[in-house]
């Protein structure tokens, strides 16, 4: 165990189990409490809130947080694998002075009121990136956040997931077994409301505790600098043909192959769009795949294929023959490249036969950075993002310097800590004569 595995084990100790919040309720027992033993959550202190769907109830929810004090805690629940889409199907708020919110943003898609009531104060989310897309549909979006999941990862914490924080920090557990249902279910299942609430009833407690254990790490600056950048991120540039993430893809070689799945990716897109289902109730991947490879000739052939069988109808069959006919009618110029357009360095699999000083300075780049991250007690991924590297392997400053390696890294959007951790492990790494 190194030195840096050592004080995380340590932190882990002292900062696990022992004391639960003194207003936080439980069904244990105190000899539990005083056993070290971790105390189920089985119940809101407050009990499980009305759900708010109308928009009376939301003007007392925004003026009842808006005179709240401290942080507020904010999660949502989606239904993925369900709808289509990542919108939101509850939001759940908690505050001092304010208790607990269950909000329906069916019957109340806009919530920029309450967005505009908490602006300046700091949101406390676990995964925020998951969560920040969906809050921002509906009216909401921090000026100032705190990422528990991202704070632990900085911490050095082995698990990061919610429950396995608020066990090993705080001394919780907390009943995970509804993660994964059907959000748009209406009305929702009582016990479904109940797991809803009790997912923001200590995530203000877990932020306290992650704020002093990253204090005394020396790493709380480096923290609040990456929330930083969360809270100001533009939302996320659509993504450049979404198809070719198929599952399953890299079977697929030949031009038309290629037009057969991005045609029926798109049909099944626009589908599941009209019927607000996920993309894959209407088609699976693999059957997308399946009828690619073979190009079927008609739809008896295709009703042969895996994914296409017995249960699908004639109709059905007719609509996906068609969009494979649609590609056979196409010209070789109109059907897609394999491969996406290059934006970056190629694979680093290819760099020993294309540029070997290249790769040579990546080994010694991923290197340095996996020594650092490791005496820090970080992933590597949050102490210098991957591509990042690559990048700057591939096609370095002319000169190699402190101030040169900088002003890159910053231009690919590492934050200032990074760049000052990071930054002469790669000019050393760059310095490489590949020998």
């Amino acid at each position: 165990m190194t030195d840096a595995q050592d004080t995380a084990a340590d932190s882990s100790l002292r900062i696990t189990g022992g004391t639960p919040p003194d207003d936080a309720g439980s069904s244990a027992t105190g000899a539990s409490a005083l056993a070290g033993a971790p105390i189920p959550l089985l119940e809101p202190r407050e009990g499980i809130p009305p759900v708010i769907a109308d928009a009376a109830g939301l003007a007392e929810v925004v003026a009842a947080f808006a005179a709240g004090s401290g942080p507020v805690a904010v999660d949502a629940e989606r239904a993925s694998g369900y709808r289509y889409g990542q919108r939101a199907y509850l939001v759940q708020l908690r505050r001092q002075g304010a208790g607990t919110a269950l909000i329906d943003p069916v019957g109340c898609p806009d919530l920029s009121s309450l967005g505009d009531a908490l602006s300046g104060t700091e949101w406390v989310l676990h995964a925020a990136t998951q969560d920040l897309p969906c809050l921002r549909e509906i009216g909401m979006l921090p000026t100032r956040l705190f990422d528990t999941e991202l704070a632990g990862r900085l911490a050095g914490f082995p698990r990061v997931g919610l429950g396995a924080m608020v066990e090993n920090v705080l001394g919780f557990v907390l009943e995970k077994g509804h993660s994964a249902v059907d959000w748009s279910t209406r009305p929702l299942p009582e016990p479904w409301l109940r797991y809803a609430a009790l997912d923001v009833e200590l995530l203000v407690d877990l932020r306290d505790a992650l704020e002093k254990e990253l204090d005394r790490q020396g790493k709380l600056e480096w923290a609040l600098e990456e929330f930083a950048a969360i809270a100001a991120a533009p939302p996320a540039e659509p993504r450049k043909d979404p198809w070719r993430r198929t599952s399953g893809m890299h079977k697929v070689r030949r031009r038309r192959q290629l037009g057969v799945v991005r045609e029926l990716w798109e049909t099944r897109d626009r589908i599941a769009q009209r019927r607000d289902v996920s993309p894959g109730k209407v088609l699976s991947d693999a059957a997308i795949v399946e009828a690619a490879l073979a190009v079927p000739s008609n739809v008896h052939a295709l009703a042969a294929l895996n994914g296409f069988g017995h249960r699908m109808g004639r109709r059905q069959l007719e609509q996906w023959q068609a969009a494979v006919d649609r590609v056979k009618a196409l010209a070789e110029s109109e059907l897609p490249q394999p491969g996406q357009q290059m934006t970056g360095p190629p694979p680093p699999r290819a760099w020993a036969d294309k540029d070997p000083a290249a790769a040579a300075r990546l080994s010694a780049a991923r290197a340095g950075v996996t020594a650092l991250a490791e005496q820090l007690d970080m992933p590597q991924e949050n102490l210098i993002s991957p591509d990042t590297v690559r990048r700057l392997c591939w096609e370095p400053p002319v000169v190699v310097s402190g101030e040169s390696v900088s002003a890159v890294l910053r231009g690919f959007g590492a934050r200032e800590w990074q760049i000052a951790q990071v930054t002469p492990v790669l000019v050393a790494a760059l310095s490489t004569d590949g020998a």
